[in-house]
């Protein structure tokens, strides 16, 4: 476990009030902490607990109003930011102090290439312009492993996989070196072998720079590899702080100990799964193949990238097939093909034995309705201009003959309160809600339809970890009371070794391993599905006990 130097950042009784149309809404109360240079802070609590407010206080990110910031000081060094003025603030967001943001296509530009968007961080900050600042944008890239720069340092941010977004977004926040980086869930959208690149670039960036880290995460098993402290946070409040071992080890709050407990809850859920030799096929694809044409980027010409390659598989009726792999390999591609929402180069696939592809009109609008999908990113599948009632209530909307208007309401209250919100919820908009939250309204709108087959992009990758446990386990849940079928794609293997019923493994495109989910983490038979289970995390203090 690191030594922690001098102090740098430190904050003092944070507290922040929301307005509302009615009494405002305390997001922070009364919060502090500190944080040492070369040293490792993590912030643990559930969605909404005050966790992002606290980090985005200190960037000067709260906009006020409707945010309030009631009272507090924060200090970087000898510095007070709260009495900087917008060209002070300049000089320390971005060069001294960074951050890493949660919701990477939010934060980036979907109108410029993510290699201009690198340079302009050298640029604003006078640091390197033109040539030199493309070939440092160009060694960032390369430094957080986004494959082929040379060739995507010239595409947009809708181009790159979640989790390559989530490295563009650590490559921006890293590339002036700064003193303090704040980094908001940086491995949510990661997979393992991805995630444990980040982490080891991190660690790394510490020891190069002597960089103080506070780090916000709802994994456990990531605050237990990288934490040199921990703060734990709820309903905006710290309700425990300590030595990492000692928080996981001997907890003394009550939450923290739920949180543990939670964390503790990763056995295999017993399964009845359907006896693919004699149960009804719902999904049969054959041959996939996705190609996508790419341009040049700053040194023209045009090239073909394949996304899929010669994909099959099958989904009998009641069964829950676990999607796996790193990002990029091709995971999303599928799902967004099998809603139509891309078309593929070749291939088959057949839903109830109808032809997906072969379809128009009111049976492709009928197949949306049997088939829906839980996307990876929920404030980008979330309309900004739609409450809540009326985002869930949209699918009756189009499918007019499902429930009579008199009833939405009370149907909407129903399905807000099975993904863990509350009634008093559905008058407030997307951006009211933390990530968390947004997911678990995408999940309830998924819900309405009453859909045959649940397609769930990393659906619970933004959750905490007791909250995922509820979802895993309302999705069961439902799968046994409604004969739900999923497609459950993921980078979470205790997540979908607890729900899986079966697992694909891909990588490239291609799939690699096929098999039960007993069978690929009991016995996995490919290299690649072996590195992906080695890859997990481990806590810090076991590699300082073996050091």
């Amino acid at each position: 476990m690191s030594v922690p130097g001098a102090e740098i950042l430190k904050v003092d009784g944070l507290t922040v009030d929301f307005l509302s149309d009615d009494e405002p809404v305390r997001a922070v109360e009364n919060v502090g902490f500190r944080v040492c240079r070369g040293e490792t802070l993590v912030i643990l609590g559930e969605s909404g607990s005050g966790k992002s407010v606290s980090t985005r206080t200190v960037m000067d990110l709260v906009d006020c109003p409707p945010g309030d910031l009631v009272a507090g000081r924060i200090a970087f060094h000898d510095i007070d930011l709260r009495s900087l003025d917008r060209r002070g603030r300049r000089e320390i967001n971005g060069r001294r102090i960074a951050m890493i943001f949660q919701d990477p296509l939010a934060h980036l530009n979907p109108v410029l290439s993510i290699g201009r968007q690198i340079a302009e961080v050298f640029e604003v900050h006078g640091i390197a312009r033109g040539a030199e600042a493309r070939r440092r944008s160009l060694d960032l890239l390369k430094r957080v492993g986004i494959p082929d720069p040379e060739t995507r340092i010239g595409q947009y941010p809708h181009q790159f996989s979640g989790g390559q977004r989530q490295r563009i977004m650590i490559a921006m926040a890293i590339a002036l070196d700064p003193e303090v980086l704040i980094a908001d869930e940086p491995t949510t959208a990661l997979d393992l072998s991805v995630q444990a690149q980040i982490l080891d670039l991190l660690r790394n960036l510490q020891a190069e720079k002597h960089m103080a880290l506070v780090l916000i995460t709802h994994d456990l098993d990531v605050a237990a590899a990288m934490a040199d402290r921990i703060m734990v946070m709820k309903g905006g409040r710290i309700v425990e702080e300590g030595r990492a071992e000692d928080v996981f080890n001997r907890p003394l709050h009550d939450y923290t100990k739920r949180l543990m407990a939670a964390h503790a809850h990763t056995p295999p859920a017993a399964r009845a799964a359907p006896d693919r030799a004699t149960g009804e096929c719902l999904l049969k694809v054959e041959h996939l193949v996705k190609d996508y044409g790419l341009s040049g980027g700053l040194f023209g010409g045009q090239r073909s990238l394949r996304a899929l390659d010669d994909v099959s598989f099958d989904l009998a009726r009641g069964e829950t097939l676990g999607i796996v792999g790193e990002s990029g390999s091709g995971k999303s591609t599928i799902a967004r093909i099998l809603l139509r929402l891309n078309d593929p180069t070749s291939g088959k696939a057949l839903f109830d034995g109808r032809d997906i592809f072969g379809l128009s009109g009111k049976s492709l609008l009928d197949l949306r309705r049997k088939v829906q999908m839980v996307f990876q990113d929920p404030s980008g599948s979330l309309n900004p201009r739609m409450d809540v009632e009326r985002i869930i209530s949209e699918p009756w909307r189009i499918h007019s003959d499902m429930l009579e208007r008199t009833h939405w309401r009370d149907r909407v209250v129903e399905l807000l309160e099975l993904v863990g919100l509350k009634a008093d919820h559905t008058t407030r908009y997307p951006h009211q809600f933390s990530g968390g939250q947004q997911q678990r309204i995408a999940i309830a709108r998924a819900l309405a339809s009453e859909p045959q087959l649940i397609v769930c992009d990393e659906a619970v990758s933004a959750l905490d970890v007791s909250i995922q446990i509820q979802v895993v386990d309302l999705l069961a849940d439902l799968k046994s009371r409604l004969g739900l079928s999923y497609l459950f794609i993921t980078h979470d293997l205790p997540i979908v070794r607890h729900f899986a019923d079966r697992i694909i493994v891909m990588q490239k495109g291609r799939i690699v391993e096929d098999g039960s989910t007993e069978t690929i983490f009991g016995n996995p038979a490919h290299a690649y599905t072996r590195k992906l289970l080695d890859a997990a995390p481990r806590p810090k203090w076991s590699e300082a006990d073996e050091g």
